[in-house]
């Protein structure tokens, strides 16, 4: 296997469109988890290309107020990436219309590869490439809709449904065949969901398939993953989600090991609890509300203290906290000093869930040549 100084000096910078992303990684969107206050705190670790939460298309062409406020970026992210969830062709098309002519984004993403059945009953996310002719007209009239104002237009999927109904090759290949500038695969397939270990191979496999750049996305848990996946697969990116939870600073390691730089940070707990204010304090910014903002910051704590030795009380407190001076009191109540635990290192955060049978509309596997839209896909509301 490549070492860090052998890739740095191998590795080059991701291509989406004219633009060139050093390092080669990007943050995975997550639904109530990379909105502007997250991703502000990721960027001022690291370089890469930094993705909202999931938008709907429906929701975006009319301009539901929620989703508006979602797709607002910070003034100084440079290359604003935005990543839409749609099934019918037209609907997608004009929300990739509205994005360019309004100037609303600077990257498109498209998903096709989330698993959750409120999804996938309606036909959309990872339940969509099985219908290939529908999956290839979304993306060929997405890519039109944003070729005149050169916004590279991107696709994430996974490998299948099931592992009887796979279809990351032929979906690649489409989407290639359609012009998008790379493509992203979560190594798993839609019943697996985020259990069980994620298949590099198929990832590899992909790569080898396309022309266009490939990203790999599934189990990097540290800086040390992204350079085994890039060695293993020859990919020219990789997508990081659930590691980042609770750890911003996994960007630091990222950018540090695509320099060839063998560096990990393992800040103490009182590191920790700084940058835990600083995330709440960023939340409250965005959403113009202390106690809102405080009341997003709760569900990250958990994350934050993954495997330090904190009390119960404290923790409970620190997971209930409705304002910025309440937060910072009992942050001051942690051990500054106590070292980063190395056990929790590698292992799985975020959702950890079983293999489950995926929901589908009613003969959605009986042809992959329909192309029609399932009657009440679009879904009004973003996030996922």
């Amino acid at each position: 296997m490549l070492d860090g100084v052998t890739l740095a000096l191998s590795a080059k910078p991701l291509t989406l469109g004219s633009h060139q992303v050093w390092p080669p990684v990007v943050l995975a969107p997550m639904a109530g988890i990379t909105n502007v206050a997250f991703r502000k705190l990721c960027r001022e670790q690291g370089g890469g290309v930094y993705v909202c939460e999931m938008i709907t298309t429906r929701a975006l062409v009319e301009r539901i107020p929620k989703t508006l406020k979602m797709i607002q970026f910070a003034p100084d992210e440079g290359f604003r990436s935005l990543q839409l969830y749609g099934v019918d062709p037209d609907v997608t098309a004009a929300a990739v219309r509205m994005v360019a002519e309004e100037n609303l984004a600077d990257h498109v993403d498209l998903n096709f590869g989330c698993p959750v059945p409120k999804v996938t009953r309606r036909g959309g996310g990872s339940a969509l490439p099985w219908r290939r002719k529908l999956f290839g007209r979304i993306v060929k009239q997405a890519v039109e809709a944003a070729a005149p104002a050169g916004i590279p237009l991107t696709v994430k999927m996974r490998k299948g449904i099931d592992d009887d109904h796979l279809t990351y090759v032929e979906a690649g290949l489409i989407a290639q065949e359609a012009g998008v500038a790379a493509v992203a695969l979560h190594a798993r397939t839609a019943e697996q969901r985020y259990s069980g270990t994620a298949d590099w191979d198929a990832i590899a496999t992909l790569k080898q398939a396309l022309d266009v750049p490939v990203l790999g996305n599934g189990d990097i848990w540290e800086a040390s993953d992204a350079l085994r996946m890039v060695a293993h697969t020859g990919v020219d990116g990789v997508v990081v989600g659930r590691g980042c939870l609770g750890r911003p600073w996994l960007f630091k390691d990222l950018q540090a090991a695509f320099n060839g730089v063998e560096s990990q940070e393992l800040p103490t707990l009182g590191e920790v609890a700084a940058i835990m204010s600083r995330h709440a304090h960023l939340l409250v910014e965005a959403l113009e509300d202390e106690k809102h903002g405080c009341a997003d910051f709760r569900k990250h704590v958990a994350w934050y203290l993954k495997g330090f030795p904190v009390g119960g009380d404290l923790r409970r407190a620190l997971a209930m906290v409705s304002s910025l001076a309440e937060l910072d009191d009992l942050l001051g109540k942690l051990d500054a000093d106590l070292p980063f635990p190395r056990e929790s290192l590698g292992q799985p955060r975020g959702r950890i869930n079983a293999p489950g049978k995926v929901s589908l509309p009613y003969g959605w596997l009986d042809s992959r040549d329909d192309d029609t839209v399932p009657e009440g896909a679009e879904m009004e509301n973003s996030g996922g």
